[in-house]
């Protein structure tokens, strides 16, 4: 008898549709045969689910058992399977109704003592079950509250195999999974504010401009100025994520294995920070089962590259193509996969290998030599994706000691919000969010300027040497800063304040 039950498989941070297909022969010699291109966790399924069925008082008989994973093509990974085993391998020794597994999909790892443990990627499985028309899933307690944020599918959440065995038989009834009221990871903590930052008013001006137009962000100055304190309050003044952006990211951090151990949607954007030595694959993803990386992890938040030229070249030049797309594309041999990557970018750096110059309270050490190696770390490619770099001198002591706090993030978001409402009611029916997605004929349309300004422009690529790349830029600064100014028409003065938000296009001192 062959019994066929469905899970779930994953390709990127989407889910595709695996049978597992069981047959249990109780002629010849008993053996088993796990086919369908497994990989190693899912070979070893046999030990923990013949150990659970044993804590479960099941006992199954003598047979020759067979198990394909179906489309036997595309290899198998994780843990996911070790429930849909157990249950087919009930159902086809009688021991449990083949009807009750129709229209299911079933995903979960079994310890030896049969309970349940969770397992990545619970919430693409049920958003592909939600498409091929099931109508449950049964997954463990720590996934429930994550698979249960897909609406028109209910979710159960046995503890233990014979709980799962119980319930499928009709002899203990479960109640289907809710989303809580409050999930844990909306539990109200309190954010970092930038009223907390002495000083900086250019700099938080910077950010703000940046958080309006989603613009990437290049920080400049001396050790101590602030830098990565203004970048931690970042996502304080983003707008909170819709229920299709968490969706996205939650997809992510689900098929990454991030999730918290009963989490449900991500509710925050995510802000992340990898140290600078993190290598090419932990930045941008992959592996032998590619897996998402620091840049898919940040999506719809903030990656934040502190020191940024002491990264290795190579795996700055890695950031490129999904800096310019929004999504980052791993090939192999056997698959090819594409991971969402739509983040800012938010960069620090000092100005030269000492950290000090064109700082008037300490000497700079560097040779200009030095400093101009130091700068050229940074690839002309990787710099033209950056839409602000803004100074971060060291803050007074005036400043420091003043006792009146700075402008609070909450001030600053509502700013920020009201220029993103305008920004989408201007590119609805686009594929554009925000402005720094401004490109072609769109860029035409909506940042044309007017006599003063092109006059002004005009002079700054004369006396400056800006190139097209640059004046795409700052046409997109300044529609940014417009909208943050309640104004439809780019004007001279939006115009001056983006080419003084470009710091590097000056000539070199």
């Amino acid at each position: 008898m062959v019994v066929r039950l469905s899970s779930a498989g994953w390709e990127g941070v989407d889910a595709y549709r695996v049978d597992v297909e069981v047959e249990l022969v109780r002629q010849g010699l008993p053996s088993f045969s796990l086919v369908g291109l497994p990989e190693t966790a899912v070979r070893e399924a046999r030990d923990r689910v013949f150990a659970a069925l044993r804590a479960g008082q099941f006992r199954l008989p003598p047979a020759r058992i067979t198990v394909n994973l179906a489309p036997a093509g595309r290899r198998k990974g994780g843990t996911a399977y070790d429930l849909p085993l157990a249950l087919g391998l009930l159902a086809a020794a009688g021991q449990l109704p083949v009807e009750s597994l129709n229209g299911a999909f079933v995903a979960g790892e079994l310890s030896l003592s049969g309970a349940l443990r969770p397992v990545a990627g619970i919430l693409p499985l049920v958003i592909r079950a939600r498409e091929e028309g099931a109508a449950r899933c049964i997954v463990p307690p720590a996934n429930g509250q994550e698979a249960a944020v897909v609406r028109g599918v209910a979710v159960f959440a046995p503890r233990t195999l014979a709980e799962c065995v119980a319930f499928l038989r009709g002899e203990q009834p479960l109640e289907p999974l809710a989303v809580q009221e409050t999930p844990q990871d909306a539990v109200e903590t309190p954010q970092a504010d930038y009223a907390d930052v002495k000083g900086q008013l250019a700099a938080k001006r910077a950010l703000e401009v940046a958080a309006a137009g989603g613009h990437n962000l290049l920080m400049i100055g001396p050790p101590g100025s602030g830098k990565t304190m203004l970048a931690q309050r970042l996502p304080s003044i983003l707008p909170p994520l819709s229920f299709e952006e968490a969706l996205e990211v939650t997809k992510i951090y689900s098929v990454a294995g991030r999730l918290p151990e009963g989490g449900g949607l991500v509710r925050r954007r995510p802000f992340r920070s990898p140290h600078h030595t993190v290598s090419d694959m932990a930045l941008v993803g992959g592996g032998t089962t590619p897996r998402p990386g620091e840049v898919s992890l940040a999506h719809r938040g903030v990656l934040f590259l502190d020191e940024l030229p002491e990264y290795a070249k190579t795996t700055l030049e890695s950031l490129r193509q999904p800096l310019e797309d929004g999504v980052i594309c791993i090939a192999r041999a056997s698959q090819s996969v594409a991971f969402p990557a739509d983040c800012m970018l938010v960069a620090a750096m000092n100005p030269c290998p000492c950290g000090y110059f064109g700082d008037p309270r300490h000497a700079c050490t560097c040779r200009p030599d030095q400093r101009a190696r130091y700068r050229s770390r940074l690839s002309g490619p990787l710099l033209d994706r950056i839409d602000v770099h803004v100074e971060v001198p060291a803050v007074p002591y005036e400043d420091l000691r003043a006792a009146q706090p700075g402008e609070s993030s909450a001030r600053m978001a509502r700013r920020v919000a009201d220029a993103r409402r305008r920004q989408e009611e201007r590119y609805a029916g686009t594929n554009i969010r925000c402005n720094a997605g401004l490109s072609g004929s769109l860029l035409e349309q909506h940042c044309a300027v007017g006599g003063e300004g092109q006059a002004l422009l005009r002079e700054a690529l004369a006396r400056l040497g800006l190139s097209a790349r640059a004046y795409t830029r700052i046409l997109r600064l300044a529609r940014t800063i417009a909208d943050l100014d309640d104004r439809a028409a780019i004007g001279a003065e939006h115009l001056a304040e983006a080419i003084a938000l470009r710091v590097l296009d000056r000539p070199a001192e």
